[in-house]
């Protein structure tokens, strides 16, 4: 009997961690279509978190006038944090860049802002939407747009 109930003792220790990290997502799907510097800032604050904090994936779409905040030649708002940091919203995705987070344009961006490839930031590339419609529907991650 002892022996019974180590073994499903030890069982239940084994399964344990996977039950309970079954409704994890392996990250984020980020869609960024706001102008709003604040709303941006936020998009980029929980995506710093997702992996900071959770060690989680992160893919940042940028659309419509979210799109300029891959464009080098141009700055972004600073915006105040409780901290007193004033970040701006581009400094952030630059951060998390360098963290490993996949960032791309909406491909009618650039053609619609009579701009191409050279104006984005390092790091960042054009979206194919297939591979994005991919990610989308891909139910280990979640959606956000902001």
């Amino acid at each position: 009997m002892k022996k019974l109930i180590t073994t499903i003792a030890v069982g239940a220790l084994l399964v344990l961690p996977s039950v309970l990290s079954a409704g994890q997502a392996k990250g984020l799907n980020v869609l960024i279509n706001s102008a709003n510097p604040q709303t941006q800032a936020m998009a980029m604050v929980l995506s710093l978190m997702s992996i900071q904090k959770h060690n989680k994936e992160v893919t940042i779409v940028l659309c419509g006038e979210a799109g300029d905040l891959a464009d080098k030649n141009i700055a972004s708002t600073p915006i105040k944090r409780p901290n007193g940091q004033s970040p701006t919203p581009q400094q952030n995705l630059v951060m998390l860049i360098k963290l490993g987070a996949k960032v791309e344009v909406c491909p009618l961006y650039l053609p619609n802002a009579s701009k191409d490839a050279s104006v984005l930031l390092e790091g960042v590339t054009v979206a194919q939407p297939p591979v994005v419609a991919g990610r989308l529907l891909d139910e280990e991650y979640k959606n956000l747009t902001f």
